[in-house]
């Protein structure tokens, strides 16, 4: 019940501070260039709270379905305007004027992610070392040179300071297809360069984390011992009998060292019967029969019983203090921003192309419940997936889709090329078409949060 108010409340709270800062460019740009602005809301249908003031009796709203918000100005395409103010109506103004308010909103939005990142990095966090304890065997890591003990100084000539430290800029190489340069210190001191060509990745998927999973690199040893730390309920490990603090010695009779081998094997045992040796916490030993279920996960079935390993303690000394100085974290949230709208960019254009599963896109509901987590965490947590959402709401606003800012400024380039504005049919078309494809849109990021739900 818990999780849920958080996820209501975070969410309202979420979407209520995006929306208003997205109106908020529009309606600065608006007042900038001398048109009236009639009613500024957030929120769609009743309102709950409106009060009217300022010299132009602009009507301010919360209305009570929390998905949206608009500013409406005087326009004569809307209905009838006096004489005297026609000068001030949208319609009436120069097309660089039009094309400026309709572009504040999303600019508002990016200047969000840019004040958001700027501060978190000034409030400052921790993370870890960006020293690498354990390479994984037969990994491309293990290929390409990398070994235990070897400190992560820069990728690119971008300074590396903590493990998370240029996950975005990595995500962008990966993404493309690129080489990253990743100038790595031994442990006798000794300066040396290794080239990532991400190109030798295959079936990557950029859900997976990058550094750990997909190259084999962990800053922390992670052959973690098989003691159990959670357990669903109503699964296979739940109906067998297995305990929060087993520790799993073996699986069929063979022995089992690591987590990873524990993975690995289940996985590939999906809609089998294994039996697992597990020491209780007593120290008496039992072997129990499970029957592995099977999971959907990108398109690929895979085996699981419904455990979670108990999470290692971190050592003091792998963890760095991380804070900046205003200008380097207002430099640095300029580039969180500008790597994180790239990375959304590629990925809808590699969802158009198939490359991607669309399965990527999330509605309303998966974004209510991150937004109660990251409300739980704590501050800088939810500010983090403001500036998210906020670069999302951002890019989706400048799709070329009519109804959209994009799309309205793809009119406006038509217009400057055609010399006069397009016409009432050509727009009413658009209307109609982008109707359906915002439709379109919002079922299947619904299916797809069903869909998640279900799973």
């Amino acid at each position: 019940m818990q999780d849920l108010i958080f996820s209501i409340g975070g969410f309202v709270l979420a979407i209520g501070i995006l929306v208003t800062v997205h109106e908020y460019g529009h309606y600065l740009a608006a007042r900038f260039c001398d048109v009236k602005v009639l009613r500024f809301s957030v929120g769609f249908g009743k309102p709950l709270w409106s009060r009217v003031s300022g010299k132009d009796q602009t009507e301010y709203v919360i209305a009570a379905i929390p998905l949206g918000g608009y500013v409406k100005m005087l326009d004569e395409m809307e209905s009838q305007v006096d004489e005297k103010e026609k000068h001030r109506a949208f319609n009436n103004q120069p097309l660089l004027n039009r094309s400026f308010i309709v572009a504040a909103g999303p600019a508002a939005n990016f200047l969000f992610a840019i004040v958001a990142y700027a501060a978190v990095n000034m409030i400052g966090q921790q993370g870890l070392e960006p020293v690498i304890e354990y390479v994984q065997e037969e990994s491309h890591a293990e290929r390409l040179g990398f070994q235990p003990g070897d400190k992560i100084r820069s990728i690119d000539g971008r300074p590396h300071q903590h493990w998370d430290d240029n996950r975005l800029y990595l995500l962008n190489r990966a993404l493309v297809k690129s080489t990253a340069k990743f100038e790595v210190e031994s442990n006798s001191g000794q300066i040396s360069n290794i080239i990532v060509d991400f190109a030798i990745l295959e079936n990557w998927q950029p859900t997976q984390p990058l550094l750990e999973s997909v190259l084999g690199l962990y800053p922390l040893n992670t052959q973690l011992e098989t003691i159990i730390g959670s357990i669903s309920p109503d699964t296979p490990a739940s109906r067998a009998g297995l305990r929060v603090d087993d520790k799993i010695v073996a699986i069929d009779d063979q022995p089992i060292t690591s987590w990873q081998n524990l993975v690995s094997y289940v996985s590939s045992r999906a809609n089998q019967q294994i039996t697992i040796t597990v020491e209780r916490a007593q120290g008496s030993i039992e072997n129990l029969n499970v029957d592995i279920e099977a999971k959907q996960v990108n398109g690929v079935e895979i085996g699981r019983i419904g455990i979670g390993n108990k999470p290692a303690a971190i050592p003091e000394e792998k963890i760095v203090d991380i804070d900046y100085s205003p200008l380097s974290a207002i430099s640095r949230g300029i580039d969180n921003t500008w790597q994180m709208s790239l990375l959304t960019v590629r990925m809808l254009w590699k969802m158009l192309k198939l490359e991607v599963s669309p399965k990527n896109i999330s509605g309303p509901i998966t974004i209510a419940e991150y937004a109660g987590k990251t409300a739980q965490v704590g501050l800088i947590s939810f500010l983090l997936f403001l500036a998210v959402i906020s670069i999302s709401l951002g890019i989706i606003n400048l799709l070329p889709i009519p109804m959209l800012d994009g799309g309205h400024l793809l009119m406006y380039i038509a217009e400057a090329i055609k010399g006069s504005p397009p016409s009432e049919t050509s727009m009413i078309i658009g209307q109609k078409i982008g109707l359906l494809i915002l439709g379109a849109l919002m079922f299947l990021a619904f299916y797809n949060d069903l869909a998640r739900l279900v799973q």
